[in-house]
């Protein structure tokens, strides 16, 4: 929240959207072009941005931990990364076409949960519209272990990529590294990954590999051999079926 504030003090046409990315669903729990005239003191303790957005966060989490207990358990707990990702393109999109002015937006990905490999394809869409639209993906993981997906984001739309090392110091980075502006960063050095895992998901099995076969038709990815594409129903042959490593694999991803 603290983060949140700073960016809005930098610059009085700063706007600022809080996408909350749960396990079963995603919204909108923060805007501070409709949530400005809610600024001021309640009950002579928090301000009212906080404290709405803290109970609006509340209620996701509720919201969430409810759809997971009626939908099936995944084998692995991801966040809907590919749903937030597109819900702030979206937004974006929206903003570029509703008036004269011409901003220079910026995601940042604050994720800690593991990457979902039945995501793969919806992720990297979301991160080719961005390239697209010219918009950066900052990433900023606080988890266990790098995230492949984030690292591909930021590498391929000219963001940041960071995973501290001491969350104690969270703030730190959020201020120093996620508040510079795409003009400043011209001329600031900004802390680089020491590699990308281009590392894709295959869709048979919904598992990352090094090693896969890709359909020439629709670039569908499968780690075995198959007779047809469960895709696009092209039948392989000798000449259609093409192997490749993790690097052409990303140069290849699918935009479906």
């Amino acid at each position: 929240m603290a983060f949140v504030n700073s960016i809005l003090l930098l610059n009085q046409l700063n706007q600022v959207v809080v996408i909350a990315s749960g396990y079963n669903t995603c919204d909108y729990i923060y805007d501070s072009s409709s949530d400005a005239s809610q600024l001021g003191p309640e009950n002579g303790k928090m301000p009212s941005l906080y404290s709405n957005l803290l109970q609006k966060l509340e209620d996701f989490m509720i919201k969430d931990e409810k759809l997971g207990k009626e939908q099936s358990q995944r084998a692995i707990k991801s966040s809907l990364l590919s749903g937030s990702m597109s819900m702030a393109l979206c937004y974006i999109q929206r903003v570029f076409r509703s008036g004269p002015f011409h901003p220079q937006p910026r995601i940042l990905c604050l994720q800690g949960s593991p990457d979902g490999p039945e995501q793969y394809v919806a992720v990297m869409n979301a991160i080719f519209s961005a390239q697209r639209s010219m918009v950066p993906i900052d990433s900023c993981y606080v988890g266990a272990h790098n995230s492949a997906f984030l690292q591909q984001a930021s590498y391929i739309t000219g963001g940041v990529y960071v995973k501290p090392q001491h969350l104690d110091g969270l703030f730190q980075y959020l201020t120093t590294v996620f508040a510079t502006d795409l003009h400043s960063r011209s001329f600031i050095q900004l802390p680089r990954p020491a590699g990308v895992d281009f590392r894709a998901s295959c869709f048979c099995h919904k598992t990352t590999i090094d090693m896969g076969y890709i359909c020439s038709v629709c670039l569908s990815i499968f780690c075995n051999h198959h007779k047809k594409c469960s895709t696009c129903g092209s039948v392989f042959g000798q000449a259609q079926s093409d192997t490749s490593s993790a690097s052409d694999l990303k140069r290849k991803a699918p935009e479906t």
